[in-house]
């Protein structure tokens, strides 16, 4: 099951999903709640996001399941496989955030980033974060062609801001779920380093090429990372 990072749904994952399922494994992309096209953003927390992907696994009466996070998705994905053990056998960490007990995403950040994600979600009427253009050009996608660029500016959507003010009541590194970590060589979207994070699993990073959003320029390599993660 793979989980978007924050502005991202299930369309993020589509290329990776694809090649998975080439290579005989059901892969199933989620768009959490509030993330949809035109879905209005307002009142979500972090719960609400960790128990859809819950309610998903129960509803399909899944087994053997394999979280598969990116970005901030490693925030509900972790919570959700708290609450799933004996369903969730593994969770890959790709370009993730890997939690620790209490600590929001935006307590991850440096205080001046932090202040202004703050302030973005306090002058939203909707309590979100929005995207533009610029991050995706300058943290999500430097250095690729353009066209690619706008296309994914305009597929993304406004963040409901709970979802980045709560965190977790646990641990990643004591869910008690084999885990592992895919790191881009050029991401510069995360406030830590990839090794920090990996290392709060206690693994080694497994690399593949280029940037933050590197399941959408890259599927071929990121796909063969989780398959031998």
């Amino acid at each position: 099951m793979l989980i978007p990072g924050g502005w991202h749904g299930a369309w993020s994952w589509r290329p990776v999903a694809q090649r998975l399922r080439d290579a005989s494994h059901r892969a199933i992309t989620l768009t959490l709640p509030g993330l949809g096209d035109g879905d209005d953003p307002s009142g979500y927390r972090l719960r609400d996001a960790v128990d859809y992907i819950v309610d998903e696994v129960r509803r399909l009466e899944l087994d053997n399941v394999t979280l598969v996070a990116h970005s901030w998705g490693g925030y509900p994905a972790t919570g959700a496989a708290h609450l799933l053990i004996g369903q969730v056998t593994k969770i890959v960490y790709c370009n993730a955030h890997v939690p620790v007990r209490g600590k929001s995403i935006i307590d991850e950040n440096p205080p001046d980033t932090r202040e202004l994600m703050l302030r973005s979600i306090d002058e939203s009427p909707f309590g979100a974060m929005p995207s533009s253009l610029e991050f995706v050009e300058q943290l999500l996608l430097q250095g690729v062609a353009p066209e690619l660029q706008r296309l994914v500016a305009d597929l993304l959507t406004p963040q409901p801001g709970g979802y980045f003010l709560d965190g977790l009541d646990i641990d990643a590194a004591n869910a008690g779920i084999p885990a592992a970590y895919i790191a881009s060589d050029n991401d510069d979207a995360m406030p830590r380093s990839h090794a920090e994070f990996a290392a709060r699993l206690g693994v080694e990073p497994i690399v593949v090429p280029r940037t933050h959003n590197g399941m959408l320029t890259h599927p071929d390599e990121v796909a063969t990372a989780i398959l031998a993660a």
